[in-house]
């Protein structure tokens, strides 16, 4: 085992230089050039966004760190890279408690059924009272916690990067259940949260693999290849679903790393419709109109629902390392390595607003809830925008 860790901590180590430098020497018998990302270029700003509110949380020095906030009834909460916990009055701002866990965090926070989840590196999943912040208990797990656990039933879902889900009693932490994939030998660092709908608990994994578990014991009730390993070099054949589904009635949503864009049925894992393409970062639905993605080339992408159709592409965000897209009232908005948010039209995406929120790297979904989209960047600055 330590041997195959060692190898991937080297492979990962050589990825990170080449994504660092614009000209690389010494690695390959020629220079490799990586084309910088693409300049902002100037528009007309149809409007200006609103600021509710902003305040600083803490944020992460981790450049794998996506540390997003999570909405709970009339709070938001936020955690830094030290396990500082923070709940906000969602519409002022103002901070309600804070809880210095000093454990380190690499992914944002959970929740669900009147618990705040934090999942740590060392594997620990801590449970605190919504209210207050007070330790309800805590839990060690397998390895490390990489993506937001949620609570729903009665039950505690979290995920792990041994490639194991498990089940927890939502009282006391108890295992109720676990499942487990094989995690291939190379594998992109971050992991798909667990999405709850209904009786079931939907996962994707870093072979390709999209999972529905039942949240009741763990078996699972239908599973389903968004990406087959293709190509002649381990980096070719990474399959990833890093990013999270999105459930909107009743179907399933979701995109892979070299993979393709995919709808399925809820109910049985039924393909609607599906279209090539190769994502990280996400994407976001809006109802009966359109799926807007981010690929990993910094395309936005609107894609019709029902059939996968392109609409309109987006073309001027190339390399900027985007997030995945929110849908905003007229708007999908997306951030960037340099901590812009870009306004783009969900009508032909054009441009209509940029705002710069922070000095660092945007780096997790922006959260739309009621009249704000909440927006974190990795120095822990969140801010609150009204939505027109």
């Amino acid at each position: 085992m330590i041997v195959k860790m060692f190898r991937i901590t080297c492979v990962f180590a050589l990825i990170t230089t080449l994504t660092a430098c614009g000209t690389v020497s010494g690695w390959f018998k020629e220079d490799v050039y990586e084309v910088p990302p693409t300049e902002l270029a100037e528009f007309p700003h149809e409007f200006e966004p609103t600021i509710a509110w902003s305040t600083d949380t803490g944020g992460s020095e981790d450049i794998y760190s996506s540390l997003a906030p999570w909405i709970q009834g009339d709070k938001v909460i936020a955690v830094d890279s030290q396990g500082e916990v923070n709940s906000y009055d969602a519409q002022t701002g103002k901070r309600q408690w804070r809880v210095k866990l000093k454990l380190p965090v690499a992914t944002g926070v959970g929740g669900g059924e009147g618990l705040i989840l934090v999942g740590t590196k060392d594997g620990q999943i801590l449970a605190l009272d919504e209210l207050n912040g007070s330790l309800l208990w805590k839990v060690k797990l397998s390895s490390e916690v990489l993506a937001p656990p949620k609570a729903t039933r009665g039950v505690v879902v979290a995920s792990t990067s041994d490639g194991r889900m498990t089940g927890l009693s939502k009282t006391d932490g108890q295992v109720l259940w676990n499942y487990q994939r094989a995690v291939p030998l190379l594998s992109l660092r971050g992991a798909s949260a667990p999405v709850l709908a209904d009786d079931k608990v939907i996962a994707g994994y870093a072979n390709g693999k999209l999972v529905a578990l039942s949240i009741i014991d763990g078996k699972v009730m239908w599973e389903k290849s968004i990406a087959v390993p293709r190509g002649r070099t381990e980096l070719d054949r990474l399959v990833d679903i890093d990013a999270d589904p999105v459930i909107v009635n009743n179907t399933v949503y979701v995109v892979a790393y070299h993979g393709r864009v995919v709808a399925l049925s809820l109910d049985d894992g039924t393909f609607l419709w599906t279209h090539d393409m190769s994502s990280r970062s996400g994407l976001d639905v809006a109802v009966g109109d359109a799926v807007y993605v981010s690929d990993d080339e910094g395309n936005v992408w609107a894609l019709q629902d029902g059939s996968g159709d392109s609409l309109w592409r987006q073309t001027r965000l190339l390399r900027r390392k985007l997030t995945a897209p929110a849908v905003v009232g007229d708007n999908v908005i997306v951030g960037d390595f340099e901590g812009y948010i870009h306004w783009i039209s969900r009508q032909d995406g054009r441009f209509t607003a940029r705002v710069k929120v922070a000095s660092s790297a945007i780096r997790s979904k922006p959260v739309v809830s009621n009249d704000l989209v909440y927006v974190m960047a990795a120095d822990g600055t969140l801010t609150a925008f009204r939505i027109k």
